[in-house]
């Protein structure tokens, strides 16, 4: 496996090669290897689960000012959860560097699921062990984060859908408005309105019109709920 091209199309620079190498390393390529004194990488997944927790953790944090322990919680478990992680690990073509034993090669080991979100987090963990948390966090930041903005998650924050069912109900009508495109174009914000019966009942600032819309969304829903 060409392991210099994979750090060059990801940015990235082991001081340990040896360390990447292993966060690909499956048990059954180990047990096919027996006598080279290998180690699979089932321990820097599990190093990398709690270093993806934390940085994700403090995202939401630092980006979601406005939700509640219990919503960053359920967002949280949406974006570090096995489907997605498999998404991150399929995006970035991981799964053509996974080493695999013959047996587990021939059964489509290599499409699994499971194995593919396993290497993702023992890619991080791997990261974290060379070169630290903040290169981990950089990381992150250039493939998972991205993919929080644009609403990927929103399933498990639909304040949009939430408002409407709840407006519908009373007989009402909800709509949304860009008030304010703030900053330069290649760094640009947007101020969404939202309005129930032409009546504005919140605001909502965010990197894509979307985003700025749930968090307008948001605000009226908890002004409804005061």
């Amino acid at each position: 496996m060409d392991f210099k091209q994979f750090q060059k199309d990801h940015e990235l620079h082991f001081n340990d090669e040896k360390l990447l190498k292993q966060a690909f390393m499956h048990t059954s390529y180990v047990n096919e290897h027996r006598g080279e004194n290998l180690e699979d990488n089932e321990r820097l997944e599990f190093l990398g689960d709690a270093v993806l927790e934390l940085g994700v953790s403090q995202y939401l944090f630092r980006n979601y000012q406005e939700m509640s322990e219990g919503e960053l919680t359920k967002l949280r478990a949406n974006i570090v959860c096995e489907p997605s992680l498999e998404n991150f690990a399929r995006k970035n073509n991981l799964g053509k560097y996974v080493l695999l034993g013959k047996g587990e090669e021939a059964s489509g080991g290599r499409k699994r699921p499971a194995l593919l979100a396993d290497a993702f987090e023992a890619l991080i963990g791997a990261i974290y062990l060379d070169q630290g948390f903040d290169q981990a966090l950089q990381f992150l930041d250039r493939v998972v984060f991205p993919e929080i903005e644009p609403g990927a998650f929103s399933h498990a924050m639909d304040y949009k859908t939430q408002l409407q069912e709840i407006v519908q109900q009373q007989g009402g009508k909800v709509t949304y408005r860009i008030l304010e495109e703030i900053g330069p174009a290649h760094n640009r914000d947007f101020l969404a309105g939202v309005f129930i019966n032409e009546e504005k009942h919140g605001e909502g600032q965010g990197r894509t019109k979307k985003e700025a819309e749930q968090r307008a969304a948001n605000q009226a829903m908890n002004q409804l709920k005061n």
